[in-house]
């Protein structure tokens, strides 16, 4: 039986590293996304507070899977300097952190401009990302998050054939995918499967409009699951709970335990061991 990875953006959580972990040790997790801590952005932590966070995790058991970065959520009509200045910046957090992963964005497009009329100027900046990822020897992965050229399948998939790369994969997530009335695995699954190396847990419904735990919702997550299983995915499944609507009264931590709990509920029904 292979066993995957459940990891989380912990940061749903607390801005406070110490009480991220200790309700990820709480539901047993050993790994986490790391997007905030302490207040700050993980691409303007310092090279002491980058320092600081490896040896906490360390001394407590824990791995980052990913930089949760925010590269890639920004107008493609923006100075493009910046980005490859915040790239290398994530490049040397995941070193420092020991991740391959970086997770990034498709770029917006300009304020009511056409998806098309931006397609050249998007490939051009995620090739030249995905390049600079090869010569360093990371993987970034994309998320089809909303109102960004790919928000959808169809362009996910454009991104991927044409940067044509082992350092750029999918970070399929399917509550996304639902938002933008993309069916997850009849839609965009079979498009995408060969380029997946890492799953957002994000379960959503159209009406109403919001992010649910998963199961919960018409992200079709314990069918990824069951195909997961069956092609001997090990990879992280990275809990995105995103439950401000759908438990508006709980707490931060309850709601992401909450997330948490759900996906560990169909991974038992889909009889798959986690770590």
């Amino acid at each position: 039986m292979s066993t995957v990875k459940i990891t989380c953006f912990a940061d749903e959580i607390s801005h406070d590293l110490e009480e991220q972990l200790d309700v990820l040790a709480q539901e047993g997790l050993a790994h986490l996304e790391l997007r905030n801590v302490w207040g700050k952005n993980v691409l303007d932590l310092t090279e002491d507070e980058l320092l600081s966070i490896r040896t906490i995790l360390d001394q407590r058991g824990f791995t980052v899977s990913s930089i949760a970065s925010p590269i890639g959520k920004y107008p493609v009509v923006d100075d493009f300097a910046p980005q490859i200045a915040a790239m290398q910046r994530a490049i040397h957090a995941a070193k420092t952190v020991g991740t391959p992963y970086i997770r990034i964005f498709s770029y917006h497009p300009p304020e009511n401009g056409d998806l098309d009329a931006c397609r050249e100027e998007v490939l051009l900046r995620m090739k030249q990302l995905t390049q600079l990822a090869e010569q360093n020897q990371v993987i970034l992965i994309l998320e089809n998050d909303n109102n960004l050229y790919g928000s959808k399948d169809d362009r996910v998939l454009d991104i991927l054939q044409h940067c044509n790369s082992i350092a750029l994969r999918s970070a399929f997530d399917p509550g996304n995918f639902v938002m933008n009335n993309v069916k997850p695995m009849e839609e965009a699954y079979p498009k995408l499967h060969a380029y997946t190396d890492y799953i957002h847990v994000k379960d959503a419904t159209r009406e109403p409009k919001q992010f649910v735990p998963a199961g919960a919702g018409e992200g079709q997550i314990a069918d990824l699951l069951l195909q997961l299983r069956e092609r001997g995915y090990t990879g992280y499944l990275s809990v995105e709970p995103h439950l401000q609507h759908y438990l508006p009264y709980a707490s931060n931590p309850k709601r992401v335990v909450s997330a948490v709990r759900a996906l560990k509920d169909l991974l038992a029904r889909a009889e798959m061991a986690w770590e």
